[in-house]
This record gives C-alpha cells, sequence and structure tokens, in this order.
C-alpha cells in the first residue's frame, strides 16, 4: 500500500506520523496520481497546528506533481501516464499516490519539470491572484511584499517586476536580502527595521499602491502605515499570528485605505478560472519571465524536518517532498 503522512492531533512537527493507507480505484470522473513530488507550503503548518482546523485524523499538502495511474468512468481528457499538476483541497498531497477530481488536475508543460511544477503551482497561483486581481498591479506602482525570498515572494516579485512595478521586498536576514534583490527587488528592508518609515522615505512620503502581507499580525499596522492614499493592504497569510479586530477608522485616518484577506480557491473555484490562471502562470514560468527556484528537497517521509525548517525560516524560495528520496 502507499505510504502517506497523517497527523492525528494538532501540534508541532513531532504529530507527523508515516502511515499506509489504502487508496484503491478511482471513482467517476476521478483520477489516480502517482506523486513524484509534492510542494511544500506554510499553509501545511497552519493545517498541523490546528490554526486552520481539519477533521482528524487528516492528511497535509496541497500540491503534487506526477503522473496518471489510472482514469474513473466518464474521465477523458487524461489517460494513465500523462504528466500532471494539481493544487486541491482537502489537503492530501503528502502521499506516494491518491484519487482526486479530474476537475481539480492540470497537464504539465513539456517546458516544466516535475520539482517545478510540484512547487509552484499554489505558490504561483497564491502571486497570480495578488498581483492580478487582488490588486492589480500597473506599470510604475511602487508595492511592498514581505517574505521576499520565500516560495511565493519570489515569484510575486519576478512577476510584479515584468509587470513594470517597483517591488520593495522585506526579509530577515542579508542571505535572504540578496536572493529577493535577484528576484526582482529593487530595495530590500530588514523586518526589523521601521519597514513604514523606510517606505515613506523610499516614496518620497507617498507610500506604496498596495502591501501584500504573509505575515499577519505583528505587521498589520505598519504594513497600513506603508500604504499611499486609497492603497490596497492584502493581507494574505498569519506567520506571526491572525490579525486581531481592528476599527475601520483605523483606515479612514490613513487616507480612505482598503484592506482584503483573500483565498486562493476562491479565484479558482471553477474549471475555467483555474485553467485561466493556470495558463498565465505556466506561460510566465515557461518563457523564463519567472524562475522557480527548488531550494531544497526532502524525503516525504521527513516531512516533520521539512516543516520544522520552513517555520524556523531556514528555508528560501521553494521546497519539495520527493517520495522516491
Amino acid at each position: 500500500m502507499p505510504g502517506a503522512i497523517r497527523f492525528h492531533e494538532p501540534g508541532g512537527p513531532e504529530v507527523l506520523r508515516w502511515e499506509h493507507v489504502e487508496v484503491g480505484e478511482p471513482g467517476p470522473g476521478e483520477v489516480r496520481v502517482r506523486h513524484t513530488a509534492a510542494g511544500l507550503n506554510f499553509i501545511d503548518t497552519y493545517h498541523r497546528s490546528g490554526l486552520y482546523p481539519l477533521p482528524l485524523p487528516s492528511g497535509l499538502g496541497s500540491e503534487a506533481a506526477g503522473r496518471i495511474e489510472a482514469v474513473g468512468v466518464g474521465v477523458t481528457v487524461f489517460a494513465p501516464g500523462d504528466r500532471v499538476c494539481y493544487v486541491h483541497r482537502p489537503p492530501d498531497s503528502y502521499t506516494e499516490a491518491r484519487n482526486l477530481p479530474a476537475s481539480s488536475v492540470l497537464h504539465v508543460p513539456d517546458a516544466i519539470d516535475d520539482e517545478t511544477a510540484a512547487a509552484m503551482l499554489l505558490k504561483g497561483l497564491t502571486a497570480w491572484y495578488l498581483l492580478r486581481r487582488s490588486y492589480p498591479v500597473q506599470r510604475g506602482d511602487s508595492v511592498l511584499l514581505y517574505a521576499a525570498a520565500g516560495g511565493v515572494g519570489q515569484i510575486a516579485a519576478q512577476w510584479a517586476n515584468h509587470l513594470g512595478a517597483r517591488v520593495i521586498g522585506v526579509v530577515s536576514s542579508d542571505a535572504k536580502a540578496e536572493q529577493a534583490r535577484a528576484a526582482g527587488c529593487s530595495e530590500v528592508l530588514m523586518a526589523d527595521e521601521p519597514v513604514a518609515e523606510r517606505v515613506r522615505a523610499l516614496t518620497d512620503g507617498e507610500g506604496v499602491a498596495a502591501v501584500y502581507d504573509s505575515v499577519g499580525r505583528d505587521t498589520f499596522f505598519a504594513s497600513l502605515d506603508a500604504l499611499r492614499r486609497h492603497g490596497t493592504m492584502v493581507s494574505f497569510g498569519n506567520a506571526s499570528g491572525p490579525v486581531e479586530p481592528f476599527a475601520l477608522l483605523e483606515l479612514a485616518r490613513r487616507g480612505s485605505l482598503y484592506v482584503t484577506r483573500p483565498v486562493l480557491f476562491d479565484f479558482i473555484d471553477t474549471r475555467a478560472g483555474l485553467e485561466a490562471a493556470a495558463g498565465e502562470l505556466f506561460d510566465v514560468v515557461g518563457s523564463g519571465i519567472v524562475r522557480v527556484g527548488v531550494n531544497q528537497r526532502y524525503a516525504l517521509r521527513d516531512a516533520a524536518r521539512a516543516h520544522a525548517d520552513l517555520e524556523a525560516r531556514r528555508t528560501t524560495g521553494s521546497s519539495v517532498l520527493l517520495p522516491d528520496a
């Protein structure tokens, strides 16, 4: 039977267990995918810790790449042997094989290898909805991007730079600053700096058009203070904890600001929407406009170590879990 990572109670990385699971034949409209690589994302730690509760016991992981092993009744667009990738919920990509709806699966373009496909889809589609939907970047905009050396950050920085934006990145170390600059950030700030003050100085007092903030509670008001009049605060992560309730007057007194808390699956809730978004992502990656750096590789069985490294900020760029490693 295939092996998989499971957890039976919320907690730290130590709750993750390697277990054997029954997969079976795919049902109507489903495919069975044998994974070659699974993506590692910060949201996986939210699921494991209980910040985003799941019915237990549960698997983890929302994205992977691999090959079709079998198709269910009614599936016509996929065949055994096809190279595919997916982003899907409920989480269960930390496994050697699984069944899932064919409507969640995408063919991998020939120009993109399996590890890159597994590492890029959730993070790349996150960058897509940030830059193309939550606040559509315009040429000449200045934007502030937290965790600019992370998986989402490096993709978003390159993409925003391609769209003509000036990207100001925020990172936690000198080494990560170098990676953020290489990804297209024109200026890079350290997380322990007075970020809002530095942003004002860099923009002649105006502030940025948008802030893309994955940190959450600890940076929320500094992010608001960094915005220009009518600027948009896009809060899309909780690395420091969820943002606490605040008075709407905080937005009024800072210049009639906008705040949004988007979730990827609200942007790809139809097959047409998923294909359109993935098509844009595949185009920028396949053409070399955006390069996806797979900087860490872990055996799937070592998912607990991967989570510990991720939460300790020991990773940069993207990471993958390899079933055969």
